[in-house]
């Protein structure tokens, strides 16, 4: 009986240790552990200092839900509304007026100059610290329009074991993500263990200034950087300054990040998440209007990047939520 016990115990720890256990079993797993073990393992041949183990993740889709907007976008729309008495011209004027009259097809039409409007009316003139804390008291308070949750507990759970693996190996993560760095930084610390100093993000142009005899930056309606795209690897260049090891992203955007960070020397990992459960959470690929994964779904098998089923690979999608049996996840 104490055997019996004692082998209890010791598989129960076994099970508790196991990392990654929102992950089933299966080559993007295995794909991850091999690449982790190979460049930690200080007598293989892709060996990799801990200052060289850098990990970079797109945000959208990628960390947290994207459908059916945006979440800065939804904030900026929240802000036209708080702000249209201020502005009685937008009734009048789109993307503003689409905006207030919450047309959704419109403000898509109007593009991205259409949404950059959006972004500097709603987004500038503040501080930098005013901003933060405009930013922290939407997430306290918004909620997703299918889930009905808070954002920042739409973040999936697969990805916040897995950030939390890599670091416990000798990597640093990093965010880098085309939406804006300031949206982004006052909440990435409690949500995913990254401190805003690992932010990479869009800037809208900043200025120094004296106000009440104190300094302060102030935000101007000015785009100074987008990182998005060919921007990635720039902004990974600026403000991290090493090649990483590891790039995870979700879409089209993220193709030249996930390029760069595998063209490096040594042994790289490039993975893809794949958005293919409508069930629980969304199903979107080439045709999406968000997070359209269309060049990278064709080139991943070329490239070899890891291709990551959502709807395969997972068992459970979000914090809290239930888990999916191996078999049901192989079923279709």
């Amino acid at each position: 009986m104490r055997i019996l016990l004692l082998w209890l115990l010791l598989c129960a720890g076994s099970i508790a240790a196991e990392p990654l256990p929102s992950w089933h079993a299966g080559p993007a797993k295995s794909a991850i552990m091999d690449f982790v073990a190979a460049v930690t393992d200080p007598d293989g041949p892709d060996f990799v200092p801990e200052a060289e183990r850098i990990a970079v993740f797109d945000n959208d889709g990628t960390l947290w839900v994207e459908q059916p907007i945006y979440t800065q976008l939804a904030f900026a729309l929240d802000r036209v509304r708080v702000l249209a008495a201020e502005h009685p011209e937008w009734r009048e004027r789109q993307p503003f007026k689409a905006a207030l009259d919450g047309d959704r097809e419109a403000i898509g039409k109007a593009g991205m100059e259409g949404l950059m409007q959006l972004l500097m009316a709603t987004h500038a003139g503040m501080t930098s610290t005013e901003f933060a804390a405009v930013v922290e008291d939407w997430l306290d308070t918004a909620r997703h329009p299918r889930f009905e949750r808070p954002y920042t507990e739409l973040v999936y759970q697969p990805m916040l074991e897995l950030l939390e693996y890599l670091r416990d190996n000798g990597f640093s993560t990093y965010i880098v993500s085309g939406g804006g760095i300031a949206f982004m930084r006052p909440w990435t610390e409690p949500v995913y263990g990254i401190p805003p100093e690992q932010v990479v993000g869009s800037e809208i142009a900043l200025e120094y200034q004296m106000q009440g005899g104190k300094p302060v930056l102030v935000r101007r309606p000015e785009i100074a950087f987008v990182d998005d795209k060919a921007g990635k690897p720039v902004g990974i260049q600026r403000h991290i300054g090493r090649r990483p090891l590891l790039a995870f992203g979700n879409s089209d955007g993220d193709y030249q990040m996930l390029e760069w960070t595998t063209a490096g020397d040594g042994r790289r990992l490039g993975l893809l998440l794949h958005h293919d459960d409508g069930a629980r959470e969304y199903a979107y690929d080439r045709d999406g209007h968000v997070g359209r994964l269309d060049k990278g779904l064709d080139d991943a098998v070329a490239r070899g990047w890891t291709l990551v089923s959502m709807k395969q690979d997972w068992q459970r999608v979000f914090p809290g939520a239930a888990t999916m049996p191996s078999d049901a996840a192989t079923a279709e």
